[in-house]
């Protein structure tokens, strides 16, 4: 079920917070699991008896790490970790290994496996990567365990980050799973629900109609797409992404907030960066904070040599890439990024300091840009075919299909994108979801949110095209 949806916005959503404001405080937390069970069941009718199982185990293994002590605590540790990436590999980078596996068998003539693929569950990276943090959290002693196994469903199943973050470790929520009383008030519940209609009239608005141009662009693999509708197509394609995967983030905590939850920050505008460093310092901020603290610190960081480093760096943006895909297309998209990391630390942030801040925003956007291509493409080769569409020098087709609307979002959205390159804007939009507004300013931000929702819902009532690209992940 997508946020951005009838079904949700006119149905799921009413009646859940109907049930939920009307309902006695010490069942809210019950309303919320009923509810995120229909809400993920909708979309995974199988799958969620294996997550119910899963953190039902896991929720009692975790547990034992906490009463217990020495080897035995790192013994659970390890079948949690085991249970949790086994779950992860085998419904995400199955067929992935299958595929590569009968690839290299062909090589040799030899027979092919025969294997039943098996389909994605929507969410199951986001789910595996919130249940490894319970049971790294507990072993740390950073936070107790949960008191009831009730509560852990809560905590992995609350619907807002359930499909597309962000992703919201234990220990940042764990109090707030009994107690959201200082967090549960009326500016709150207010100024989440104009988080949650800013979120869906970047989706709606912005990211749907980018979706239109870049599936078109994508989809011209015949050797004809111009090098101008070519870059046309990848900067529509990221003004999709990030238009569409912060909205669902500004969605995520703005139904959180209206129920007394506070979720991280997602995104930053990433596009204003300066280097790939910064890019990833602003872009889906909770993988970045969860890749330093789970995998890159305990790699060893930068306490070790410089080459150490680098190593540790590459490895955790290679398995960033895996974790968004299985494909090498996502690998490599990974080692991309990894790569520039790298060189920023090496010599690439002494030239950004040396030209400027805006031609240094420039660079790093193309990067950027040559990335998503990467990350869009239905393969590896379909990615370079692309990108040498983008640089090509021949004559081919140069007719316009973009219709002038289209051009006219595209501004929008290069402007909402770039804007906070001025300071002064990115303290006014940190001013505008902090909500420290006067009485006349909160009229006219009132107004602004109810005509933004007013256009958005009519936009999602007239229009079938609503992509949702998180089924990739």
């Amino acid at each position: 079920m997508v946020f951005s949806s009838a079904l949700f916005l006119f149905g799921f959503l009413p009646i859940f917070f109907t049930v939920y404001f009307l309902i006695n405080k010490k069942h809210k937390n019950y309303c919320i699991l009923v509810f995120s069970f229909l809400f993920y069941q909708w979309g995974a009718p199988t799958f969620v008896y294996t997550v119910l199982i899963i953190t039902f185990v896991d929720f009692y293994i975790v547990n034992q790490i906490h009463i217990s002590v020495g080897r035995r605590r790192k013994l659970f540790l390890v079948i949690s970790l085991l249970l949790n990436i086994g779950l992860l590999s085998y419904f995400k980078y199955a067929n992935f290994f299958i595929e590569n596996i009968n690839e290299a068998l062909a090589v040799f003539g030899v027979k092919s496996v025969v294997w039943t693929k098996v389909i994605l569950p929507i969410g199951i990276s986001f789910f595996a990567f919130e249940t490894l943090t319970y049971s790294i959290d507990v072993y740390r002693k950073v936070h107790k365990p949960l008191k009831n196994v009730l509560d852990y469903y809560t905590y992995i199943l609350l619907f807002p980050k359930l499909i597309a973050g962000p992703i919201v470790r234990f220990h940042e929520i764990a109090d707030q799973i009994n107690d959201r009383s200082k967090e549960d008030t009326i500016d709150n519940k207010l100024l989440g629900f104009f988080r949650f209609v800013i979120g869906l009239s970047k989706k709606v608005l912005i990211a749907n109609v980018m979706a239109k141009v870049a599936d078109e662009s994508f989809a011209i693999n015949d050797g004809t797409l111009s090098a101008f509708n070519a870059w046309v197509g990848i900067v529509a394609y990221s003004f999709q992404i990030y238009f569409d995967f912060s909205g669902y983030s500004d969605m995520a905590i703005g139904l959180g907030r209206m129920m007394g939850f506070r979720f991280i920050e997602n995104f930053n505008n990433p596009y204003t960066s300066t280097s790939i460093t910064e890019f990833w310092r602003r872009w889906h901020m909770s993988l970045g904070r969860w890749m330093r603290d789970y995998l890159y610190i305990p790699l060893g960081g930068n306490q070790f040599s410089k080459s150490r480093m680098y190593l540790n760096l590459w490895i955790v943006f290679i398995v960033s890439g895996l974790w968004h895909g299985a494909a090498w297309n996502f690998i490599i998209w990974g080692a991309f990024h990894g790569l520039f990391l790298i060189a920023d630390r090496i010599f690439l942030l002494k030239i950004y300091e040396r030209i400027g801040k805006f031609p240094s925003i420039l660079i790093t956007y193309i990067i950027t840009l040559l990335g998503w291509v990467l990350f869009r493409a239905n393969s590896l080769t379909d990615a370079i075919d692309y990108i040498k569409s983008m640089f090509s020098l021949e004559n081919r087709n140069t007719e316009e299909y973009h219709s002038n609307y289209f051009y006219f979002m595209l501004i929008i959205a290069f402007v909402f994108a770039f804007a906070a390159v001025s300071k002064n804007i990115e303290k006014a939009q940190l001013k505008f979801y902090e909500g420290n507004y006067s009485r006349v300013t909160f009229f006219w931000v009132s107004l602004l949110i109810i005509s933004l929702l007013l256009i958005s819902l009519s936009f999602v009532l007239s229009s079938d095209f609503n992509p949702f690209i998180y089924f990739r992940f």
